[in-house]
């Protein structure tokens, strides 16, 4: 029951960014999180809450915990749909130009395409690593690194990057069980 609910939550959720970008909404564009359609503007403010529903069904599709999905965007983006990094990796979840591709994401800045292959990569170098730091490392680095170097990489950025998306795991475990 609670999976059917949060599905019919994350395409209510799908459905209104969708008609807010076409213009088809009563509200706003400016208000609440940015359209996935708004490129014009890099700084967009959004909350965690803004993308419970999308999140809670893609970690249900990927076996994942929600947490774990919101610590990562947290650590990518800080919850920018907008985000773009130095190498070029998109939205919410950083997804870069060749894993869009191959997840066959059309818009690397729709939070429903961005999370839904966030999770499945995420997902998938759970997998293949067996351990979630390993899978944070392959995530953040690549899998060929985290295999070049068995195991953490020794990039500072990468070192960096493990720790804090565990604290923010942590905290968002929290977030989600308080009332």
């Amino acid at each position: 029951m609670q999976s059917r609910l949060s599905a019919s939550l994350a395409r209510i959720t799908e459905i209104e960014w969708r008609l807010r970008a076409l213009g088809g909404s009563n509200a706003p564009l400016d208000s609440g999180p940015c359209p996935p359609r708004m490129r014009a503007s890099r700084s967009c403010r959004s909350s965690p809450g803004d993308f419970d529903a999308l999140v809670q069904r893609a970690a249900a599709r990927y076996r994942l915990d929600p947490a774990l999905i919101h610590a990562v965007i947290r650590a990518e983006s800080d919850y920018n749909p907008r985000a773009v990094s130095r190498a070029g990796a998109r939205g919410l979840m950083q997804i870069m130009p060749d894993t869009a591709r191959a997840f066959g994401v059309k818009d690397a800045f729709d939070p429903v395409q961005n999370i839904e292959a966030g999770a499945r990569e995420l997902r998938g170098y759970l997998d293949r690593f067996d351990s979630v730091e390993l899978a944070l490392a392959a995530y953040n680095a690549g899998p060929g690194n985290v295999r070049k170097y068995g195991g953490i990489p020794p990039f500072r950025e990468t070192q960096a990057y493990i720790p804090r998306v565990l604290e923010y795991w942590r905290q968002e475990q929290n977030r989600v069980q308080r009332p």
